[in-house]
């Protein structure tokens, strides 16, 4: 970097620090994909299969030999990492006359931004039928609809994706992520409300859900823009069941999913144009998400008619 550039360009150490802490409770794709740390911009990382979830025998006799696991060989899947930048203006005579920070205002305008695409991304990638095996999807119609109180089952359907994913990894999917609109029309089914009629409830909250359905949810309400102006849901009539880890701090732990960030990222800098009256704060991010582990997911799409 010439020294011009790093005379115009600063790293912001405040501003970088509120990026890295600061997350926004409408964004649910970082329980279905997990921020873990790489250290190159391309590389490849471990593809989960039911082997990496095998129970070892580990219980070991006096004198007798070590346990030995027997190597199946690690697939790998290829990755390559996408920077994502945004900035924002400040003109020095609205900083002046501000009542709050506006650059910090501008922080998170900017990654809010950053954050929606990364949203959009990982809803995606999770909707997209083609990346779950036959035996770890269902396309609901017709009666099976969960728009269809009398006749639909939403319980039996879930404890069926749970059983598939059991089935192909040994555990079962500690994570329900289901759009808005699953949600809203879910909370009225008549078939739910009959099994909390004593609860003194007249609709089903996401914590009643959760115990109805025995697994931790998460609603995606995240919305975006088209050019025409457009609203459109990000997470449409889909629930993904999944199993990801709780705390993971690596790609190395099974997970249906992670998103690669690369070391040093998110960081916001700022610079000045138009002879300084113009102060550009930028934030930057550098990620991919990836469905590393397909086999602990389940998708049933179409719920609603």
């Amino acid at each position: 970097m010439s020294k011009l550039l790093k005379e115009q360009r600063i790293v912001d150490p405040v501003l970088t620090q509120l990026a890295r802490g600061y997350s926004n409770a409408e964004m649910i794709a970082h329980r279905l994909f997990p921020f873990v740390t790489v250290g190159k911009e391309a590389g490849k990382v471990p593809q989960f299969g039911k082997e990496a979830f095998k129970l070892y025998n580990s219980k070991r006799a006096i004198r007798a030999r070590s346990n030995r696991v027997v190597p199946e060989g690690i697939a790998t899947i290829p990755f390559e990492t996408e920077e994502h930048d945004l900035e924002y203006p400040i003109d020095y005579r609205e900083k002046n006359e501000a009542m709050f920070s506006q650059e910090n205002q501008a922080r998170k305008v900017t990654q809010n931004g950053i954050f929606l695409i990364h949203e959009k991304d990982c809803a995606d990638l999770a909707q997209d039928d083609s990346n779950y095996d036959a035996a770890n999807k269902v396309t609901l119609s017709g009666t099976d609809q969960w728009t269809d109180y009398s006749n639909s089952d939403p319980v039996g359907d879930v404890e069926a994706g749970k059983a598939a994913v059991r089935a192909k990894i040994g555990r079962e999917p500690n994570l329900m992520v289901m759009g808005y609109s699953v949600y809203n029309k879910l909370k009225l089914h008549t078939k739910l409300l009959e099994k909390i009629k004593y609860s003194m409830k007249e609709i089903l909250t996401l914590e009643l859900l959760q115990e109805i359905f025995g697994i931790s949810m998460v609603v995606g309400k995240s919305i975006y823009s088209t050019d025409a102006g457009a609203f459109v849901d990000l997470w449409k009539d889909n629930v993904i069941l999944a199993w990801v880890p709780t705390a993971a701090k690596t790609y190395d732990e099974p997970s249906y999913g992670y998103t690669l960030r690369l070391k040093g990222h998110p960081w916001v800098d700022k610079y000045v144009e138009n002879g300084g009256k113009i102060e550009l704060i930028r934030s930057t991010d550098n990620f991919v998400p990836k469905m590393v582990g397909a086999e602990a997911g389940f998708l049933i799409k179409d719920t609603n008619a």
